[in-house]
This record gives structure tokens, sequence and C-alpha cells, in this order.
């Protein structure tokens, strides 16, 4: 490995580096830092030969990071970070500010946050505008890489699994996420039905005719998952992608959902509706915020993060 003299480096090539790995893509890295894609290919040139090593290789449409480059970027994206702080302290003034943020989450997430957050914004940000739209995937990192949206807040168990792999094996990833709340789900159904006041078994659960909320419009979600893995599985009859639509579906039928607890509330719908604890164990279902280290780096970004964690747990308290 080569010794890299520090004196001598030009610490402009380390910004480039840091959108480099940020974006994994050098169109997207030169756009950000306002240079054209052929001097950003050459800074990249420049640092790899500083540091001995090839730092990034082609892949598909971007770039995919070398070990060396892995390991060198928490360090390097941490001391750019606190540069930007120390020299340009209190750059986003949310009382002063007109940013427009656009987040992507469930109507049942949605219930519950925004209210809190909209208390936030005319509060302490009344010039801010907010856009949220319907989360319709598990894996919003796509929507997030190509900028559509700031911020996703959900359950996403396959993601974080992910994310914590390359933590283990490669370090720092291109997405970070923050724990918000941990969502219990409970089986609902109209006051009238049979199974209201009777006892909720699970052979009875599995006998019944259900309704599954789900995002991609696949029948089958992660209360199935948790039956299959019992050796057991459900009739979906009816698939939809809002929660809302659920719950006033099952109070005019035989159906049964499962629904967030923290939902029913807020559907206005409660004294029509029975909820019944599950016959069957489910595995926690975190709600988590998401987002593109990219994006995390700005200080706006910074307050929408805080604002909304705020709202959550002000709604869970």
């Amino acid at each position: 490995m080569k010794n890299l003299n520090f004196r001598t480096l030009d610490l402009n090539l380390l910004r480039v580096f840091d959108q480099i790995m940020a974006e994994r893509n050098l169109t997207r890295a030169a756009r950000n830092l306002a240079m054209t894609q052929p001097a950003v290919s050459n800074a990249l040139n420049r640092l790899r030969d500083a540091v001995g090593d090839r730092l990034v290789v082609r892949s598909g449409y971007g770039v995919e990071p070398t070990p060396r480059a892995m390991a060198l970027w928490p360090a390097v994206s941490d001391a750019l970070r606190q540069l930007e702080a120390t020299l340009t302290p209190g750059q986003f003034v949310p009382a002063e500010a007109s940013n427009t943020f656009t987040l992507a989450m469930a109507d049942a997430t949605a219930a519950e946050v925004m209210p809190g957050l909209v208390e936030i914004m005319e509060r302490d940000a009344p010039g801010i505008t907010v856009r949220v739209l319907p989360l319709t995937t598990r894996d919003p990192r796509r929507m997030l890489e190509e900028g559509v949206i700031d911020l996703a807040v959900g359950y996403f168990p396959a993601v974080l699994a992910d994310l914590t792999a390359q933590e283990q094996t490669s370090g720092m990833g291109a997405f970070a996420y923050e724990r918000l709340y941990d969502g219990v789900y409970v089986c609902v159904m109209r006051k009238g039905h049979p199974l209201a006041t009777e006892a909720l078994t699970l052979d009875r659960f599995c006998e019944a005719r259900h309704m599954l909320v789900s995002f991609s419009g696949r029948p089958f979600g992660f209360i199935d998952e948790a039956l299959a893995a019992l050796g057991r599985s459900r009739r979906v009859v009816l698939t939809v992608n809002q929660f809302f639509t659920a719950g006033l579906v099952v109070e005019t039928s035989d159906l049964l959902t499962v629904l967030p607890k923290h939902f029913i509330g807020p559907t206005g719908r409660a004294e029509a509706l029975a909820q019944r604890e599950l016959p069957f164990r489910v595995p926690p279902v975190h709600v988590d915020a998401l987002w593109h280290r990219r994006q995390g780096q700005r200080s706006d970004h910074a307050w929408l993060r805080t604002a909304v964690a705020a709202a959550a747990g002000k709604a869970f308290h």
C-alpha cells in the first residue's frame, strides 16, 4: 500500500471522492460539485495516484468502491461534515426556510406522524412545504438514489438486513436509517363478526376469509410469512394498498384484516371495529426513517429527520 504524503495532498480531491462514494456515479457527482465529468475523472485519477489504489471500478451505469475506498470513506465523510458545520454554522434557518421536502410513507404511518410534523412546521418553519407520496415498496432505495424522495418512513426489514451486512463486511454504505417506533399489529373485524366474541384460535384465523394490505400488490405479506413458519396459511380474497381502505371494507363485510393497532383510532371507525390479539407470534414490526447519505449531509435534511423523529415520538407518548 502506497504511503500518502498528506502535506502535498489537494484536499479538494477528498470532496470529489466523497461525492463519488455517495453517488456511485461520476456524472451525478460532477453535477453535485458543479464540475464537468472530465474534471471529476481527472481528480479521481490524481487521488488514485496519491493513495495507490483504484478506489472505484466501473459497474453497470455507475461505479463500485474497492475495499480500500470503503475503509477510507467514513473518516473522509465525517471530517468533511465537521468542517462544513464549523465553517458554515447555522446555514439552515427553519424560521426563514422555504424548502420543499418529499416523504414516502403508508397512510397508517402518515396518520400518526403527520399531525405532529405539521405542528412542528407551523411553529418552527412556516415556510416549509412537505409532499407525502404513497409508499409502494418495501425497498425505497431507488427512489432515494434518484432523488424522487428525501426520506422514506416504513417497515424495511430486508433493506436493513442488507445495510447491516454491508456495514459488517465493507463499512459505511450509501444509505442510513433511524428507528422511529415499533408497531403492534392486531386482527380487525366488524363489531358484529362471529369471531368478535368467540376465541380467536389459530384454526379459526386460518379458516376465515382475509383482506391483505399490500403495497406491491402481492397477496403475501409478513403475516403470511409468520403463518408459513408454522406450516399454516390463510385465504386472502382481497388485496388493497391502503390501511384506511382496509378499515372501511372490514366494517361492512365478514373479512378479517391485520392493521397497526395505533391506526385504528385515526380511522375514525374504531366504534364499528373489533380488534383481537393475533393467535400466533409475529416478529416486531419496526418503523424506520431511511435516507441516502448524500441527502443526509445537508443541514436542512438533518432538520427534517429531527422533526420527523420528534413527531413520531410525540405520537407514541
